[in-house]
């Protein structure tokens, strides 16, 4: 088959990079190519009406590649080129990911079978309103059940009317208690799963009707778990197995070691991980602790997590566990490593970082003719370039003091503003190891604000 040839657009201030990347890529790929430098600074600024009377690609041309920044309707451009026309990436250097098909998401990617129960701590405290609403946000992160937390030592009167609440909007519930009174109430208003029941209401747990979580009387020793799953199996109560994961420092290793001793006893038997006991309790963000959990149920067929938000540090962990799930369940499934698959867990630092060569920069500020400022964080350093100037700090006064030693004319209040706050932006990515590329969001993963652009596009 003939070689694909790809005509690229660009503006002329990204010319010299282009060439330079096309020159490494194309090799790899491999791919013919031919450059359209257009007459403009900055490519960002394209769009497909501009481009389509001046657009020029040789015969040999199969396809157009335009700015990612270029918006609008492609059509015009496909009109006057004669060939397929598509947007590239918003920055060149990210030209060998966007030919790169290394490690491609599978297709079907996004499939799973781990239930996530969310639980709503001490839902007797809040008002049908705020309960309705907690669960409304969890059930919109993940989760597929809405578990009702009760407060040991109390019964909670209208429990049943709370589940009810919960059922007509659309939730399904499950109850978290140890006291049978209480969850009768639940289990009648519909709670359709029991967490926990051991010896001290396993006889109570044969009259609910639903299936029901089956923990140890003393987890250090299982002491008890038998003869509750044999009591409950001979009633034919539908039960799955929580051998309860403790704290680091209070035996977690021994619990998970728990895990693995009853998945070996009962090889058919649903089970049910508590994730919260780590990730509540642990002075780390949850989003690589769930990960991790999650990897462990995946692989050892523990098909349901139950999870807590309740710490600042844990906020986030049911859609932490969702994002999870898929990524372990393609991992385990197809057997490939669960890496460059799932973007949105990689929240503080980025996966990549660009640099631009050496003396780039140096030759942007020869090149640029508008005094506009462009603004670039990388080896450590805070830069700032303009119409022959480039200026560098690694503190953003630093920088500030040196282009106001400069007398510059176009410094007003919404400027410095403007200046001040992509700055801020830009020290985040240094001290984070985070790729900053100026006016976009700073990328946290599932995290991430989006920004509305404050001055029609990137430098380049």
């Amino acid at each position: 088959m003939p070689r694909e040839h790809i005509h690229f657009v660009t503006g002329k201030l990204a010319e010299h990079s282009l060439r330079a990347t096309l020159a490494r890529l194309a090799p790899q790929v491999p791919f013919d190519y031919s450059v359209d430098v257009l007459g403009i600074s900055v490519a960002a600024l394209l769009t497909p009406a501009w481009v389509a009377p001046r657009i020029s690609p040789p015969a040999a041309a199969t396809r157009v590649v335009l700015p990612g920044y270029c918006q609008g309707d492609l059509a015009p451009v496909a009109s006057a080129a004669g060939v397929p026309v598509e947007r590239g990436p918003k920055d060149l250097r990210d030209l060998p990911e966007y030919f790169s098909a290394a490690t491609p998401t599978a297709s079907n990617y996004g499939a799973y079978d781990i239930q996530i129960v969310a639980e709503i701590n001490h839902a007797p405290s809040l008002s049908r309103a705020d309960l309705l609403a907690a669960a409304a946000a969890l059930a919109a992160d993940g989760a597929d059940l809405i578990d009702v937390g009760c407060n040991p030592g109390q019964t909670w009167s209208e429990v049943g009317e709370a589940v009810a609440a919960l059922r007509d909007a659309g939730h399904r519930v499950s109850i978290d208690s140890m006291n049978s009174d209480e969850i009768e109430l639940a289990v009648r208003a519909g709670a359709e799963l029991v967490l926990s029941v051991n010896s001290t209401n396993r006889d109570r747990a044969l009259e609910w009707g639903c299936e029901v979580v089956v923990v140890p009387d003393v987890p250090e020793t299982l002491a008890g778990l038998d003869e509750t799953i044999a009591q409950l199996r001979a009633a034919g109560v539908r039960f799955r197995i929580d051998p309860i994961l403790e704290p680091i420092g209070f035996g977690f290793a021994r619990s998970l070691g728990r895990y693995l001793a009853i998945r070996q006893q009962y090889p058919e038997a649903e089970m049910m991980m508590g994730i919260g006991n780590l990730t509540e309790l642990t002075d780390a963000d949850s989003a690589a602790v769930n990960v991790l959990l999650l990897g462990f149920c995946q692989e050892q067929g523990i098909r349901s997590v139950l999870t807590t938000q309740v710490i600042n540090w844990a906020r986030s962990s049911v859609r932490e566990c969702d994002l999870a799930r898929r990524l372990v369940y393609q991992a385990v499934h197809h057997h490939t490593l669960p890496k460059h698959v799932e973007p949105l867990l990689v929240a503080l630092r980025d996966p990549k970082v660009h640099q631009h060569a050496l003396g780039e920069l140096d030759r942007l500020a020869d090149e640029i003719k508008d005094p506009n400022y462009r603004l670039f964080a990388e080896e450590g350093l805070l830069h700032l370039v303009s119409a022959k100037l480039h200026l560098t700090a690694a503190d953003p006064f630093d920088l500030l003091k040196q282009l106001l030693a400069t007398s510059p004319k176009n410094l007003d209040a919404e400027h410095a503003f403007y200046l001040g706050y992509e700055l801020c932006k830009a020290i985040t990515a240094l001290t984070l190891s985070k790729d900053y590329r100026q006016d976009q969001a700073l990328d946290w993963g599932f995290l991430t604000r989006e920004e509305k652009s404050h001055r029609g596009g990137p430098p380049l």
